[in-house]
C-alpha cells in the first residue's frame, strides 16, 4: 500500500528541485547558444576586421567567425569609436569577448581575462626614408612623435622613459594606426608605432617607409574575456584555440593573412608603384576581361603577370618564353595565342592555362590552397608539384595545404630526396618565392589601383559607423 504522505513529499521535492533549476541563470555560453549569436568587440584594422564591396575579411574576422561555427552560432562584429574602448570590457558589456590583436601585458591583465596566445608580434618604430634613420631610443628627440593612445605601445614607451627622461611622444585617441602611418608618410609626422605584421601588410601601400627597429620583444596576442567567476565560455574558447592549432587551421590562418613574402625590399615596391602608373594603365580592360571569362580573380591574373614580365609586352628570357605572360611556344599553341607579343592575346591565354592548372587541382582542395597549388603548377609543373605533395604526405604533414606543401617543395632540389620522386629533380624553391611574390603583389594591387583606392581610403569610416556608445 503506498505512503500518500511520502508520495506527496517526493513530488514537493522534485518540484521544488524543477523550479530551482528552472530559476538558475543560464552560463555565458549557454545565453550565447541561446540567443543564437556571438557578439565580438573589434576593431577596424587591416590585420584585424575590414570590410568592402567584396565582404568582411581580416584574421580576426575569420578566427572569430569559426569559433561563432563551432558554437553553432551567428557572428556579430561590433567596433568601439576610439582604440581604448576595447579595454573596457566588462560583465555588463554588450560584447561576449575582444578579437582585436590585443597584446598580453600586466596592467591590461588587472582587468581582463586572456585566452593563450595564438601569434606573437613586434612593436616597431617606423619612419620616412627622408628622415634620418634613428638607431636607438636615445635618439627619438623630436617633437613629431605620435602613436595611437590607450596601446600596449604607449605602455612601453613609458617604460622604456624611466631610463630615457628625454623621449617624449603624443598619445591622441580618434584616429588609428594606418592614419599615422599615413601621416609619416605624408610628412606631418616623424615616427608612430605599428606592430609588424600591420607593418608588414601596410609597408606595400608605403614604400617610402621603413622600421628602424623594435622598440620591444616580441609580445603575445590572445583573445580577452571581462574578468567573472563564469568562464563557461572562456574555457569553450580556450578548447578551440588548442584545437585549430593542433589541427593546422590556425597556421594556415596565420599564412593566409601574414605568410606572403616579408623580403620584398624598397627598390622593389618603387619600381611596382611605377610600373602601376606607367604601364598597367593600357592592360587593366585586358586583365578584367581575360579575369571575367576564365572566372578568375582580376588581381590574381594582373599578379602573376607582373612576376612574369613586370608588365612588359615585349619580354623575352633567354629560354623562349615570351610576352607580358611569359607563354612557352608550346603553351601559347595550346591556348590558341597566335601572337606571344600581343598583350591582349598573351594575357588571355595565360589566364585560360591557369584556368586549366586550377581544374587539375583535387577538388577537396578549398581556396586559397587550390590557388597557390595551381600557380606553384604552372610555375614548376604538376608532376613535380605532385612530388611535393606525396613528400609532404610522408613527413605527416597535409598535403592538401599549401602552407604544408610550400615546406617540401625545396626537398625537391635535395639530392637526399629528389632520386626518390617520380619526375626528379626541380628547383623546388622557385615556386616557393614565386607565390610568396604573387601574393605581395596582390596586395599591392588591391591596395594601390584606381579603382580600389577609395574603397580602401573609406574602409575606416564605413565600418565605424556601426558603432557602441560611449563607454
Amino acid at each position: 500500500m503506498l505512503n500518500t504522505r511520502h508520495v506527496r513529499f517526493s513530488f514537493t521535492l522534485i518540484t521544488l528541485y524543477l523550479l530551482s533549476s528552472c530559476s538558475q541563470p543560464l552560463s555565458t555560453l549557454e545565453s550565447v547558444i541561446e540567443r543564437g549569436e556571438l557578439v565580438v568587440l573589434t576593431r577596424v584594422a587591416p590585420t584585424t576586421y575590414l570590410s568592402n564591396k567584396s565582404g568582411a575579411s581580416g584574421f580576426e574576422y575569420e578566427l572569430s567567425s569559426l569559433f561563432a561555427a563551432k558554437l553553432g552560432v551567428k557572428v556579430r562584429f561590433l567596433f568601439p569609436e576610439q582604440f581604448n574602448d576595447v579595454l573596457k570590457l566588462t560583465t555588463e558589456h554588450p560584447a561576449d569577448f575582444v578579437a582585436a590583436g590585443l597584446s598580453i601585458t600586466p596592467k591590461r591583465e588587472k582587468n581582463l581575462l586572456f585566452t593563450p596566445a595564438y601569434y606573437t608580434v613586434k612593436q616597431q618604430l617606423i619612419y620616412h626614408y627622408r628622415t634620418r634613420r634613428p638607431r636607438s631610443v636615445k635618439q627619438l628627440k623630436s617633437p613629431f612623435f605620435e602613436i595611437l593612445a590607450g596601446t600596449s605601445h604607449a605602455e612601453n614607451l613609458r617604460t622604456l622613459k624611466q631610463t630615457n627622461p628625454a623621449l617624449d611622444w603624443v598619445e591622441t585617441y580618434n584616429t588609428s594606426v594606418l592614419n599615422l602611418v599615413g601621416m609619416v608618410n605624408d610628412g606631418l609626422l616623424d615616427y608612430t608605432i605599428a606592430d609588424s605584421n600591420q607593418f608588414q601588410i601596410l609597408r606595400a601601400q608605403y614604400p617610402m617607409l621603413n622600421a628602424a627597429f623594435d622598440i620591444s620583444a616580441a609580445e603575445k596576442i590572445a583573445w580577452a574575456f571581462a574578468k567573472t567567476k563564469d568562464r563557461s565560455l572562456y574555457n569553450e574558447s580556450v578548447k578551440f584555440l588548442d584545437e585549430i592549432k593542433k589541427n593546422g587551421i590556425l597556421n594556415q590562418l596565420q599564412d593566409k593573412y601574414f605568410g606572403y613574402s616579408k623580403q620584398l625590399n624598397y627598390v622593389g615596391r618603387c619600381t611596382f608603384r611605377e610600373h602601376l602608373k606607367t604601364r598597367f594603365p593600357a592592360l587593366r580592360d585586358d586583365f578584367h576581361l581575360a579575369a571575367k571569362k576564365y572566372a578568375l580573380d582580376w588581381s590574381l591574373l594582373a599578379a602573376v603577370a607582373y612576376q612574369e614580365s613586370h608588365w612588359n609586352p615585349d619580354a623575352v628570357s633567354p629560354t623562349g618564353v615570351r610576352g607580358i605572360m611569359m607563354l612557352t611556344q608550346a603553351t601559347a599553341k595550346q591556348m590558341n595565342v597566335k601572337d606571344r607579343l600581343d598583350p591582349s592575346q598573351s594575357i588571355e591565354g595565360g589566364a585560360h592555362y591557369l584556368a586549366t592548372r586550377l581544374k587539375k587541382i583535387p577538388s577537396r582542395i578549398g581556396e586559397p590552397d587550390r590557388t597557390w597549388m595551381a600557380l606553384a603548377s604552372y610555375n614548376i609543373g604538376l608532376g613535380h608539384l605532385e612530388d611535393a605533395r606525396v613528400l609532404t604526405q610522408k613527413h605527416g604533414a597535409d598535403p592538401d595545404k599549401w602552407v604544408d606543401v610550400k615546406l617540401y617543395l625545396p626537398l625537391l632540389a635535395d639530392k637526399e630526396w629528389y632520386p626518390k620522386t617520380k619526375y626528379g629533380y626541380a628547383r623546388g624553391h622557385e615556386p616557393v618565392t614565386y607565390i610568396d611574390n604573387v601574393r605581395q603583389y596582390i596586395t599591392m594591387l588591391e591596395q594601390l589601383e584606381p579603382s580600389n583606392t577609395n574603397d580602401n581610403e573609406n574602409l575606416l569610416n564605413d565600418a565605424l559607423e556601426v558603432q557602441l556608445p560611449a563607454l
